[in-house]
């Protein structure tokens, strides 16, 4: 006789493995089955983000930024050192030892909470029922009065550079490399790749990045994107825009990119190659053809606003539905799904998920883009703020960057927060706070900022969007 859950939720990742905690804490018997194997062959939980994602990538972006610190930024502080030198494999150690210390406390909330860990493969079945391939090779089948699909994502592979993860590598394999190339490619000037070139690039690496589009970071907003691409440039990173891989070849230990740009045929050869090209939706063997959960045109689960699927009590979560791909919009979706199956009301507003991108300076926004708000045909006031103009950002040496503040230009209402600069992602959320209670501009200015701080960028910026700022000069009004 099978086991019965009310709910069960299928993946560990940030909204799978946060989905089950919330259920349980909610008083419902809850399930959660996962088949990542880590490094050292034991299930590891905490999905992509966690094991191969964010966690890891964090961890090389900052242990990356202190060597270049060192290597170019101590003299300035009256600090002299010898030769700065980078022991790559210490640093990937350091790396592996903090996704193993957090796989683990993420199975120990588990446990806290009273969630039953089954390791295996899920595959919903019909009638709510769903199958565990366990790694011994036996199966289990579970009832459930409700299921949650938390499958996730993996990286998006190209004909024309195939990963063999040893020449040339996805997002998983750029996180392992055990010493720094002398030439990297990387293919895709998204998230990830501009992420991971950083990494290798304040390391030493020569970066070029190769990237289809014509427009740099086109989610972003367009004074944001150019500020970026200016300030990545100076550090070193090669962005070919426009540019389209049309094949690769691997000799000895080195590897050829041909694509096409404005200028016609190229030609580049790489010691490493990163395909960073997006993320696709983790489906494979999840639904039983007469599971009745229909996917969309892209693979995608086809779930409403509040993550429910065609098959009523099956829901569908993060990476493997549409939106943002991203470690916190799943964590919430979560959440939210296990309070509604728990019956109360809860809902998620995903117009305000901040972005953050993890170079340095920081590239984060809230809200909606100066473009996209134009667009639109909404009338907007904004204000600027240069981090050069802030005695924080001076004192510690890092005064790139700048934050915008983007209001309805009728009633105030803050719309975007915008910032490249440092503690970039900590300033946006300081601005999605006040946006989700329907803060103006006018408030925010209102407002006492400790000082010095980061954070007087952003009150100076919703200053100057009415044309208040203290301390930068105001735009004239036209």
């Amino acid at each position: 006789m099978s086991q019965k859950f009310d709910v069960v939720v299928i993946g560990a990742g940030p909204g799978g493995y946060v989905a089950a905690i919330k259920a349980a804490q909610l008083g419902l018997k809850t399930a959660c089955i996962e088949k990542y194997q880590g490094k050292e062959g034991k299930t590891a939980l905490g999905g992509t983000c966690l094991n191969v994602g964010c966690i890891p990538s964090k961890a090389l972006l900052d242990s990356s930024y202190k060597f270049h610190e060192a290597h170019e930024s101590f003299k300035v502080h009256g600090i002299s050192t010898g030769d700065v030198a980078i022991d790559v494999p210490t640093m990937v150690a350091r790396k592996d030892q903090i996704v193993k210390n957090l796989t683990g406390g993420v199975a120990a909330l588990l446990k806290a909470n009273g969630v039953t860990l089954f390791e295996g493969h899920g595959k919903l079945l019909a009638g709510k029922q769903v199958e565990v391939a366990k790694l011994d090779g036996s199966t289990e089948v579970l009832a459930a009065e409700n299921v949650i699909l938390a499958s996730g994502s993996k990286p998006v592979d190209i004909p024309p550079a195939p990963v063999d993860q040893d020449i040339i590598v996805d997002s998983t394999g750029a996180l392992d490399f055990q010493d720094v190339p002398k030439r990297l490619g990387v293919i895709g000037a998204g998230v990830i790749g501009l992420e991971l070139g950083s990494v290798w690039a304040r390391l030493g690496a020569e970066v070029t990045v190769i990237e289809a589009l014509d427009k740099f970071l086109p989610a972003a907003d367009e004074q944001v994107a150019k500020e970026a691409q200016k300030i990545l440039g100076k550090q070193g990173l090669n962005i070919r825009l426009g540019a389209r891989v049309t094949g690769s070849k691997i000799e000895g230990r080195e590897v050829t990119v041909n694509f096409t740009d404005a200028n016609g045929e190229q030609q580049q050869t790489f010691d490493k190659l990163i395909v960073a090209v997006g993320r696709r939706p983790v489906t494979t063997d999840l639904l039983a053809a007469d599971s009745g959960v229909n996917l969309d045109e892209r693979g995608f689960i086809f779930v409403d606003d509040y993550c429910a699927t065609s098959v009523p009590g099956v829901y569908a979560i993060g990476d493997v539905v549409r939106g943002a791909m991203l470690a916190h919009k799943a964590s919430e979706e979560g959440v939210v799904v296990a309070e509604r199956i728990a019956g109360h009301k809860a809902q998620l507003n995903y117009d305000l998920i901040p972005s953050v991108i993890y170079t340095h300076p920081e590239i984060a926004w809230v809200g909606k883009s100066e473009q996209v708000l134009k667009s639109e045909g909404v009338e907007v006031n904004v204000g600027t703020f240069p981090f050069a103009a802030s005695g924080r950002a001076m004192a510690a040496n890092d005064t790139a960057g700048f934050v915008k503040v983007i209001a309805d230009a009728k009633t105030d209402r803050v719309l975007g927060v915008h910032v490249i600069g440092p503690s970039a992602a900590e300033l946006v959320q300081q601005g999605a706070i006040g946006m989700e209670f329907g803060t103006s501009a006018e408030d925010l200015g209102l407002m006492v900022f400790s000082h010095p701080t980061l954070s007087e960028a952003l009150h100076e910026a919703a200053l100057a969007v009415n044309g208040h700022a203290i301390h930068v000069a105001n735009r004239k009004k036209r």
